[in-house]
């Protein structure tokens, strides 16, 4: 074991890792990227088949990010957006996110990660409410498996165990509601529309039992990310926000995973047909080379918070580096690189191979479903795929699924409930595809030979 390695597991904490199995193992550590590849320490290469974390769009050497960068540092490293201030970098941001986001967006709130887009939206909603004059409307719903960041509220409403046990959350007025995932969820005979329907009446009764009077908004990723890559069906939407219409409920559209093209749409409110009155993005937002994430409002929430400062004399809210007018030169920077090489038609033409490759894993006994939509896929593991019967989560078949990958040059990710995520940067080629899925298909292959022999 290296030096390096040994200085990690002495002094670095690592997120989402089994601390007890890090002293032992240690870290994979990444020393370079280039284009769709990453190479580790040891000069072993790998296919990033997860974008680093959902995030990394134009791979890991787009050259003008980096001069973007640059010259932003040069020109003014840091400044804020407190108390009328303001920057180039800024206001040309704004300005062309507001162009491309979902209708009615209209104002852009910048600030350094998903989890604080959430943050601010709760907070914005609470203070929409209390503007409005309903101080008892406050309960925010979200899905059970949906991922929204990880602060005290944002992960209350990420209604995954594993980012809730012991943390003492979910806090009060932080409610869950059905995921849209039908394989997983469907019950026999039922079809997906029949699925939706029901889905969208328990979430009506779930806003009359706890008083539609108390639920102030719904949040939901158009496609789950986190929680296994869940597709909803094709009406699930458009059912769920007549509901939302019907009680006065805000209809609040995380983007934070399928913003800026990962669909096949700009955003996955214009795949699933979403009208939303606020949006998060990020990770793809600076293809995930600095952080930064947006909260955008419509003119609906916009005049409320308006009143309300001049009420108090100023919006109190904000954070140190919302804003960072690098991080936004380069955010500017990757838009402009979306839009020149027609990232969204890109990945138009790239997703049949890339759900064909993904569809043909189903195959294999050990898949249950393979599921996806644009570049952005998943392959749930099953012990029987006639009855749906997961394996127990003790024998880690996902994790070793992962690891498997791993060792045949391919980054893909473990998610809860035996489920491997797939999201390469969308400047994969097809024969880049090819590669991924070659090498997924032996990692499946593997596992599926482990299994029997365990058997």
């Amino acid at each position: 074991m290296g030096d390096s390695h040994k200085k990690d597991i002495a002094h670095a904490l690592h997120p989402y890792t089994n601390l007890a199995v890090h002293e032992d193992q240690g870290p994979l550590i990444i020393s370079k990227g280039e284009g769709v590849y990453v190479w580790d320490d040891q000069g072993n290469r790998y296919l990033e088949g997860l974008g680093g974390l959902w995030c990394v769009s134009l791979g890991f050497s787009e050259p003008r990010l980096a001069a973007a960068a640059a010259d932003q540092f040069a020109a003014l490293p840091y400044s804020h957006t407190f108390a009328h201030r303001s920057t180039e970098p800024v206001i040309a941001l704004a300005d062309k996110l507001l162009e491309i986001a979902p209708k009615p967006m209209t104002k852009a709130f910048f600030l350094s990660s998903g989890s604080e887009a959430i943050d601010a939206m709760i907070r914005f909603t609470w203070y929409f409410n209390n503007g409005r004059g309903l101080p008892e409307k406050k309960k925010i719903i979200s899905r059970k498996r949906g991922y929204h960041g990880v602060t005290v509220a944002g992960g209350s409403l990420t209604a995954i165990p594993l980012m809730q046990n012991d943390f003492d959350l979910p806090l009060d007025r932080m409610i869950h509601t059905d995921t849209a995932g039908y394989y997983r969820y469907g019950r026999t005979g039922e079809s997906e529309e029949e699925f939706a329907t029901r889905l969208a009446d328990n979430l009506e009764q779930l806003i009359l039992s706890e008083g539609p009077e108390t639920v102030a908004a719904f949040v939901a990723e158009p496609v789950m990310g986190a929680g296994g890559v869940m597709t909803p069906p094709a009406t699930y939407f458009k059912k769920v926000q007549a509901v939302l219409k019907k009680y006065d409920v805000l209809m609040v559209a995380d983007e934070v995973i399928c913003g800026f093209g990962r669909t096949g749409n700009m955003w996955g409110c214009q795949t699933y047909d979403i009208q939303p009155d606020m949006v998060t993005c990020a990770k793809q937002l600076s293809s995930g080379y600095l952080p930064i994430s947006a909260l955008m409002i419509s003119d609906k929430i916009y005049d409320v918070l308006k009143e309300q400062s001049k009420k108090h004399g100023a919006l109190g809210m904000g954070y140190t580096y919302g804003g960072h007018p690098v991080s936004c030169a380069v955010a500017l920077e990757t838009l402009k690189i979306y839009e020149e090489r027609n990232i969204v038609e890109r990945v138009r033409e790239l997703a049949p191979r890339f759900q064909e490759r993904l569809s043909a894993l189903s195959k294999s006994s050990l898949v249950g479903e393979a599921r996806g939509v644009g570049l952005i896929g998943a392959l749930e593991l099953v012990a029987d795929k006639n009855t749906r019967e997961q394996y127990p989560a003790e024998l880690k078949i996902g994790a070793t699924l992962a690891a498997r990958a791993l060792n045949h040059g391919l980054v893909v990710r473990a998610l809860p409930g035996d489920v491997i995520g797939i999201c390469p940067p969308l400047i994969i080629t097809i024969g880049q595809i090819d590669e991924l899925f070659d090498s997924l298909t032996i990692a499946v292959a593997e596992t599926e030979a482990l299994v029997k022999k365990a058997a």
